[in-house]
């Protein structure tokens, strides 16, 4: 099968393009810059070049490529992360103007099949209560805060304009709703990297009771089985068995490496410098179901909690040969 995947050097799509290449797929990856079109052609893929929020040029790259399916894993995320609202602007005009010059793109090109990225928190912010989400729930329509309502609005006109496409039959459309990512290449290594150097705090009082999360080869696997065994017009819950609140993540990580104890600062703290991760990981009770992706896609997730995945992390990084943390090549987001 010949596959276009937009956002191939991100922190999914290069686990993605990977498994695909493996599985014998003809894989295109789009990518804006020459030095990153070296990353995937070292994955045996070949490159493309091009801006997604650029019409045009999207749409040469997708009709270069004659894909029998797109893969939508675009995102523009600062290294850092996003900490304030405004660091989402750009991503949020991804998951907008983004999609819908991708989507146009690849139905031009005469593709049959579309799987785009998205997210848990399309159903929202603040304490969503102790049962776990399914795909039926409408995604969130308001917020506690009104500078949470861009990222909401993105998340959701992002999946309907999939999902009409679908419906209308131009393009077999499957929206999956990513957990938050850890693992190679998923800003692990940042994170072991500080808290190393206790520069990355332990923060307590936040609200949050648990969250949802996906290890980055688990959300690839995913990806492919959706590729493979989606349905048109259904969205899935891609997350782990065992939800758990960042807090828990960080201070395992960090005992898992032999770093210091971190940095204990109050959730105010982090409320006021950093408000939007504050919001989303540390003030936001969000649990989900994986039953639908684990009997629809037939997949299931490698590891399933936190634990098994940051100790496949600590093994692998142990087994390297170079000292220290390797950081991958791969990052939070690539606009393709």
């Amino acid at each position: 099968m010949k596959i276009f995947v937009a956002g191939a050097t991100g922190a999914l799509g290069v686990p993605l393009v990977r498994l695909l290449v493996a599985g014998g797929h003809q894989v295109t990856g789009l990518t804006r810059s020459e030095a990153r079109a070296k990353i995937i052609s070292g994955l045996r893929a070949c490159p493309v070049i091009a801006d997604a929020l650029n019409a045009e040029s999207l749409h040469c790259a997708v009709r270069s490529a004659s894909p029998d399916a797109v893969i939508h894993a675009l995102t523009d995320i600062p290294k850092r992360g996003p900490l304030w609202p405004r660091d989402f602007n750009r991503n949020n005009e991804l998951r907008v103007r983004g999609t819908a010059n991708l989507l146009d793109a690849a139905i031009a090109a005469g593709a049959r099949r579309i799987v785009v990225e998205s997210m848990v928190f399309v159903y929202g912010y603040g304490d969503l209560g102790s049962e776990r989400l399914t795909e039926d729930r409408l995604p969130a329509s308001t917020a506690s805060k009104s500078w949470l309502m861009p990222s909401l609005r993105a998340l959701a006109d992002e999946e309907a304009l999939v999902m009409q496409a679908s419906r209308e039959g131009k393009i077999e459309g499957i929206v999956l709703r990513y957990g938050g990512f850890y693992g190679p290449g998923a800003g692990t290594e940042v994170m072991v990297s500080l808290l190393k150097k206790r520069l990355l705090p332990l923060v307590t009082g936040g609200r949050s009771k648990s969250g949802a999360w996906i290890e980055i080869s688990d959300a690839a696997a995913a990806t492919v089985a959706a590729l493979h065994r989606g349905q048109p017009g259904e969205a899935y819950n891609i997350a782990d068995d065992c939800p758990a609140r960042f807090t828990d993540l960080i201070e395992h990580l960090a005992r898992s490496i032999g770093a210091p104890q971190p940095v204990a600062i109050p959730i105010g703290l982090v409320r006021a410098l950093a408000p939007f991760l504050a919001a989303t990981w540390l003030d936001t009770t969000l649990m989900v179901s994986n039953h639908k992706a684990k009997q629809q896609l037939d997949w299931a997730p490698c590891f399933r909690s936190y634990r098994e995945g940051i100790a496949a992390f600590v093994a692998r990084v142990s087994n390297q040969r170079s000292p220290g943390i390797t950081v991958s090549p791969s990052r939070a987001g690539d606009r393709g």
